[in-house]
């Protein structure tokens, strides 16, 4: 579900200046074991299916947390505040160490300014509404309005 509501928040809102990039990782229940060459055929035609096509640029998959994260997610995560304290199993989660700031799930969701500033985070399970109202104010404010 979250591809297509990341679908629909970029037909939206991409008129108006926001841009969604996706970036997949393996460490989270190991959700994205293929090769980078395997993602989106496995969208389109597995998870969600149906002929999906992400309308947003997907990047290589990579490490969000622990020793090898990717740098962006580095700064990322320093820059906002965790939105949850706890972990989910962790079984499931794939990665060391574990620390207080790191992405917690799939499709935990960031905000940044056109200057490169992060301004927000969202929980993975932040409703889409929610996350879209969030921007939508932020946009607002950033016009003027």
């Amino acid at each position: 579900m979250q591809y297509l509501e990341l679908n629909a928040l970029q037909n939206e809102l991409g008129p108006y200046g926001l841009v969604v990039l996706g970036f997949p990782s393996n460490q989270f229940g190991k959700q994205e074991p293929g090769q980078n060459s395997e993602i989106l055929p496995a969208l389109k035609y597995v998870r969600p299916g149906g002929g999906f096509v992400p309308n947003f640029q997907l990047f290589q998959k990579g490490d969000v947390n622990g020793a090898k994260e990717q740098k962006v997610y580095s700064f990322l995560k320093n820059s906002c505040p965790p939105v949850a304290e706890e972990f989910g199993n962790p079984k499931n989660l794939f990665w060391e160490p574990l620390r207080n700031h790191d992405i917690k799930w799939n499709f935990e969701k960031f905000l940044v300014g056109t200057d490169g500033v992060p301004i927000m985070r969202w929980y993975h399970r932040a409703n889409i509404a929610t996350v879209k109202n969030d921007i939508i104010a932020y946009m607002r404010q950033q016009r003027g309005q």
